[in-house]
């Protein structure tokens, strides 16, 4: 008994199957997110169901974590061992837990701010730039920028000089980090937080960190939407564990 032929899809009509340009699939494969397509005697891509699962798997990946970070990791899970691929997936999870862990302890830093908590802040709490750095996952590059632009104020030390992060501090640099891994510009991050400092105004800032959270939670829901098309990708590409 033969066995059914394998479908074969040119450019367009994979590109129809997602809802995707032919220019977009052409990317795709130069990025290495499709697997490389044979060519007809005309020149012609010739794709097949491996193309259309990376394809798949692709699109649902993007809508979790953004299509750069999606580019990086298809590729990677086509390669990989199953067990590394399958650590990959979960690290997604990981993550997004992280993430929404310090929003949380964003929102938690603004109600400290607001109800001026700073007074009664035990020093023995204040973080150096690499404590702080290290606990937020940003470089330490990062927070001497943001002070630079006027978002944290840390104090120093009279005789070295190293900087030492307080409550106010430490609270507006949770939600100014919580906020940048959400994709929002300096700018506005910087005016709610004088807002919360100058008028105590913390409405916006709840509002944005909140909104975050609730990307957070969707991001996680399309995560699990594409578990199927992930399921597929590592059936069909992933090396079997030994």
């Amino acid at each position: 008994m033969r066995n059914p032929p394998e479908h074969i899809f040119t450019t367009a009509a994979l590109a129809r199957l997602v809802g995707y340009s032919t220019q977009q699939v052409r990317d795709l494969e130069r990025l290495g997110v499709l697997p490389p397509a044979e060519r007809a005697p005309n020149g012609y891509r010739r794709f097949g169901p491996s193309h259309e699962i990376a394809l798949r798997a692709y699109r649902s990946l993007a809508v979790a974590v953004g299509p750069v970070a999606a580019r990086t990791l298809v590729p990677a899970l086509r390669t990989a061992s199953i067990d590394a691929a399958a650590e990959r997936i979960d690290l997604l999870h990981v993550e997004i837990a992280r993430q929404r862990e310090r929003v949380r302890e964003a929102l938690s830093a603004l109600d400290a701010i607001v109800d001026d908590t700073a007074d009664s802040f035990d020093a023995n709490d204040s973080m150096t730039i690499g404590e702080l750095a290290e606990a937020l996952g940003v470089r330490a590059s990062a927070l001497r920028h943001w002070e630079d632009q006027g978002l944290l104020s840390p104090e120093r030390d009279p005789r070295s000089g190293a900087r030492r992060y307080a409550a106010d501090a430490l609270g507006a640099a949770r939600i100014t980090a919580a906020l940048r891994v959400g994709g929002y510009p300096l700018p506005p991050i910087a005016r709610v937080i004088d807002l919360i400092r100058t008028h105590g105004d913390s409405d916006e800032a709840r509002m944005l960190l909140r909104r975050r959270l609730a990307d957070l939670t969707d991001r996680s829901v399309a995560l699990l939407s594409a578990s199927g098309d992930l399921h597929a990708l590592l059936a069909t590409s992933a090396t079997p564990a030994r």
